[in-house]
């Protein structure tokens, strides 16, 4: 495990910014209104060759602790208390506020050691601001700017008593021989509200992701590592990706908004297997169909569990209502796992997550050509392809070319006027005949080009 390191500060100093710079990508999201980060996002972070986990908090704000912004301080405390070291942002162009004053007296009544960083210390104007800083009681404040780099060495220096091994060596990092001991990367996407931060604390056992009753809570795509014990005892580790909700395009207008549900797209194509999670007390919309739809569109395997199920009645008829509507309205997948879980309870979510290692394993999957083969001259046998004008379509072979989703090209000639009927019996022949189930499957035509074209 690498050691931790937790941004800390009140609203719109810069941590987001910081967190991004140390981990060399954009992966907090950044915008100039304050109050835009609201749950702890970890990253590895590589600083001049030290190596460790960054968190990035909430702002820190003195509000009642029911309230969305007391929930927030309440996941900026519980990454304080559990890291090697805390980076204390402040601005040195604004100066020190009595907010920065409270959280200092904060941190120096905590165990963790404190690392005071004035921020936007970019030219001569802010150097006010960085001496200001002194009053905090948390030693020399290290004049830095987030956005352009400056102090780096600096930051280096003032970490690295905390964070190198007193042995000299360096911290393991974990390597995994196969796709399948490698941690499952699980995204859990949906419509705001619908229980998504609710169930990944659940797996959890811990409040890790920020909920409530008030919708889009969730803005930045959040990672959590978890190690999953299977009914046999065996433990497999999951990547666990929580997502912000996913409204109609039409209704979101904020910035922000577009912001997290760009967000929420791109920890989707980062993921192995998605799952939709609708409210069961909701039923099924024409936007989770939607979202689906992109899910398989991005060649991710999709499963789709109705959450609050416990609070459902006369469940059977809604369970085959969903199941036909899925069926019609997701005709390229049909046969998609649905499962009935409850994210406040813990029903169903094991066997949930047993039904996406299954998945993984399907998607994953290379078929031999023999095999292949021997079960496209089946098929053809059984189906022959049409003769459009009388004139027939060859269909020579056909082989896979990739995994994660499982691709296949098909070889032949005239295959332009191959129906796309007889295509779709191809692939549903591949899903069910080969054991790849509901996962999307991708087929390419390839004709031999001919050399008296020209």
């Amino acid at each position: 495990m690498l050691p931790t390191v937790a941004i800390v500060g009140r609203p719109n100093v810069g941590k987001s910014t910081l967190f991004n710079r140390l981990v060399g990508k954009k992966l907090a999201l950044v915008d100039d209104q304050p109050g835009v980060t609201r749950d702890r996002r970890e990253g590895e972070a590589h600083l001049l060759g030290l190596d460790f986990t960054i968190i990035d908090t909430a702002g820190y704000e003195d509000e009642d602790p029911h309230s969305l912004p007391g929930r927030m301080r309440m996941q900026t405390q519980a990454a304080v208390e559990n890291c090697d070291v805390a980076l204390f942002m402040v601005d040195a162009r604004a100066g020190i506020t009595p907010l920065d004053e409270e959280i200092a007296r904060w941190l120096r009544e905590g165990d963790a050691p404190v690392i005071l960083v004035a921020n936007k210390a970019e030219g001569k104007a802010t150097e006010a601001g960085v001496m200001e800083a002194f009053i905090l009681g948390l030693g020399e404040p290290i004049p830095f700017s987030a956005e352009h780099g400056q102090g780096l060495a600096d930051l280096f220096q003032a970490l690295l008593p905390y964070l190198e091994r007193e042995d000299g060596e360096e911290h393991e990092k974990e390597f995994y021989e196969d796709e399948e001991s490698a941690p499952l990367k699980l995204a859990i996407v949906g419509r705001p509200n619908a229980g998504k931060s609710t169930l990944i604390n659940r797996l959890l056992g811990e409040n890790r992701l920020l909920t409530g009753p008030e919708a889009g809570i969730t803005r930045d795509s959040i990672a959590v590592d978890w190690m999953w014990t299977s009914y046999e005892g065996e433990e497999r580790p999951v990547r666990l990706i929580d997502t912000a909700g996913m409204r109609k395009r039409a209704k979101v207008q904020d910035k922000l908004e577009k912001l997290a549900v760009s967000d929420g797209l791109n920890a989707v194509n980062f993921a192995e297997v998605v799952v939709l999670l609708l409210d069961a007390t909701r039923g099924l919309e024409a936007q989770d169909l939607r979202i689906a739809d992109k899910v398989l569109e991005e060649g991710r395997a999709l499963i789709v569990a109705l959450n609050k199920w416990d609070t459902v009645e006369q469940g059977s008829a809604l369970y085959q209502g969903i199941k036909q509507a899925l069926f019609d309205g997701l005709a390229q997948v049909r046969g998609v796992p649905i499962m009935t879980v409850s994210a406040a309870t813990g029903k169903g979510l094991d066997d949930l997550i047993k039904v996406a290692f299954e998945t993984r394993t399907a998607w994953s999957q290379r078929i031999s050509t023999g095999v292949l083969n021997r079960w496209f001259e089946a098929a053809l046998e059984a189906n022959p392809p049409p003769a459009p004008g009388g004139k027939r379509i060859k269909l020579r072979y056909i082989t896979q070319n990739k995994t994660r989703p499982p691709t296949f090209v098909l070889f032949g000639t005239r295959l332009d006027e191959l129906p796309e009927s007889y295509r779709r019996y191809l692939v549903n022949g591949i899903r069910k005949e080969l054991g790849f189930g509901a996962v999307p499957v991708r087929l390419t035509l390839r004709s031999a080009k001919n050399p008296y074209a020209k």
